[in-house]
């Protein structure tokens, strides 16, 4: 209010500077009083080549350049360093084009807080007890205006304010360091889950590697095998295809069966409820459509007995489901018996070969084969459908290792970007991150989602408009006027959570919020508001915003 804060700052400074002199010009504060000691002449301060007597001290006339002559009077008000240049002739100054040496006109305040105020207010006509609660900036009493000293109601209410803002701010901080703690032992499990996840991933890539090895090895090895899998033959394969068409229409058949006990239920209900209407239908009633109704009924349960006798049965229809084997169906191990080929007869006759020689000549066949595979002298005929279960287990375990892999390594990278994450000062955010708190503001709710996203809900529709995804922390200077609940920003460097590329407006950019923090015990959402198209501001309280460096003080009271 009218440069309050900063003036009463001002005050603040004073009193814990020097002590006032006894006497002393009317509107010098203590911390400017040695400058103003009772002599003939008084010297500029900030042109101390100017001297002038001690007599032309609050004369209503401004002599000094700087205006330091009139420390109690109006007189040198107009002197502003955003003045325009404008020469006075005859004028010592020249210009009003300056900046005046002392802060403003002191108010003692006794009982108060001593303060400053523009000397534009003194002797205006109006009491200005926001800052000079004793009224001695009116002494003039311009219009008949006398203002009374109040400084001991208003010094009184101060101090109840200002202890219950000390309360609050103590409590906040103390929830601060609470959270702090929280913070720190989250990362730290975050920490210890990249050094476990290290340590799997490294356990899992050898596995891998191992399994990757053996699939080769055994992949090597079935390759320069003469026979392959079973059911190579044309018998074979047409078995493999004929139990595969069996199972199909087995499935089917099943699915029929099941569709048909559905209906079987529905046809049962409805026949119950006709069966019914015949029994209790009154046939002296001369009506033609119950009786034609009647009639149709019976006709259709005489059909109904004579299909019944002729339909498959339940049992019969198991039957066909029953899966083959031995005792039902088809025997399909029948058709794997395949005559020798001249491939077994030739492995036959490794049985009448002595152990070692029949060792010694399988392995240097095998790597024969295996040698012309390699170098494109003889065809691999080994496809992956074609391979054995042997080559299939190998493969697939390295392929489960494969994924297990990938699949730890996703977690690391996850919970190493949270570590890099920004997470302010402390981490303090951390222990926030995916918590929500929202205010409702006529139509819509506005949702905060700490270090994630914005949102807009509508009460009517419940739809959801994302006003920004979280992008980064920054810090920007506030310049509002303190409100007396605490629910405001105030003066100074705040933090701000900037939230971008939400949901594009109707003819405009993407929606974009920045989250504006003030210290607060807890996280309260106090008002959104929407500064340009599409661009919003939130106004929040919380404990992650305090610094124990930064207590309240004097310059937000706006008493």
């Amino acid at each position: 209010m009218r440069q309050s804060q900063a003036l009463m700052l001002w005050g603040i400074i004073a009193q814990n500077g020097i002590a006032q002199a006894s006497s002393l010009p009317r509107g010098v504060g203590p911390e400017f009083a040695k400058l103003y000691e009772l002599k003939d002449t008084f010297a500029c301060l900030a042109h101390p080549s100017i001297v002038i007597s001690s007599t032309r001290v609050n004369d209503n006339t401004c002599d000094c350049p700087d205006g330091s002559d009139e420390p109690g009077t109006a007189a040198c008000a107009l002197l502003d360093s955003a003045s325009p240049i404008q020469p006075l002739p005859a004028s010592l100054s020249g210009t009003t084009n300056t900046t005046n040496a002392l802060p403003g006109f002191w108010c003692a305040n006794k009982g108060h807080v001593g303060a400053y105020i523009p000397f534009m207010f003194v002797n205006d006509g109006v009491c200005d007890y926001d800052l000079c609660c004793d009224g001695s900036e009116e002494y003039g009493k311009v219009g008949g205006v006398k203002c009374a000293n109040r400084c001991a109601e208003i010094g009184k209410e101060w101090r109840r304010v200002e202890k219950e803002r000390q309360d609050n701010f103590d409590r906040a901080n103390k929830r601060r360091r609470t959270m702090v703690k929280e913070s720190k032992e989250l990362r730290r499990q975050v920490e210890a889950r990249v050094t476990k996840y290290e340590g799997e991933l490294k356990e899992l890539e050898q596995k891998e590697a191992e399994l990757k090895t053996k699939f080769e090895e055994v992949e090597r090895s079935e390759r320069g095998k003469v026979v392959k899998t079973e059911g190579t033959g044309k018998l074979g394969v047409l078995a493999g295809l004929a139990k595969g068409r069996v199972q199909e229409l087995r499935e089917s058949l099943s699915d029929v069966v099941n569709e048909r006990r559905q209906l079987q239920e529905k046809l049962a209900e409805l026949e119950g409820i006709l069966s019914a209407f015949k029994e209790e239908y009154n046939p002296n009633f001369n009506d033609e459509g119950v009786k034609k109704a009647v009639r149709g009924w019976e006709d259709y349960a005489a059909k109904k007995t004579e299909e019944d006798n002729e339909s498959l049965s339940e049992s019969d229809l198991e039957d066909i489901l029953k899966e083959d084997g031995e005792s039902s169906g088809i025997n399909w191990n029948e058709f794997n018996d395949e005559s020798p080929s001249d491939t077994d007869i030739l492995y036959t006759l490794e049985a009448y070969l002595p152990g070692p020689l029949r060792t010694f000549l399988h392995g240097k066949i095998n790597s024969l084969r295996v040698w012309l595979i390699e170098n494109g002298m003889l065809a691999d005929t080994v496809s992956k459908e074609g391979e054995s279960s042997l080559v299939k287990a190998a493969r697939e375990a390295q392929e489960a290792a494969t994924k297990d892999v990938q699949n730890k390594r996703s977690k690391l990278d996850e919970e190493k970007r949270d570590l890099e994450k920004d997470y302010g000062t402390d981490d303090i955010f951390r222990t926030l991150n995916g918590k929500c708190t929202s205010v409702e503001a006529g139509e819509y709710e506005y949702e905060l989602c700490w270090m994630t996203q914005t949102n807009q809900k509508s009460k009517k529709g419940g739809s959801r408009t994302n006003m920004g995804n979280f992008q980064k922390i920054s810090f920007q200077d506030s310049d509002e006027d303190a409100r007396h609940d605490g629910k405001g920003l105030g003066r100074g460097k705040r933090m701000v959570l900037e939230y971008t590329h939400g949901q594009h407006c109707w003819n405009g950019p993407n929606r974009r919020t920045d989250v504006w923090l003030a210290c607060a015990e807890t996280e309260e959402l106090w008002r959104v508001s929407e500064q340009e198209k599409c661009v919003y501001k939130m106004e929040v309280g919380t404990p992650a915003a305090c610094d124990v460096l930064e207590k309240p003080g004097h310059v937000k009271d706006e008493l």
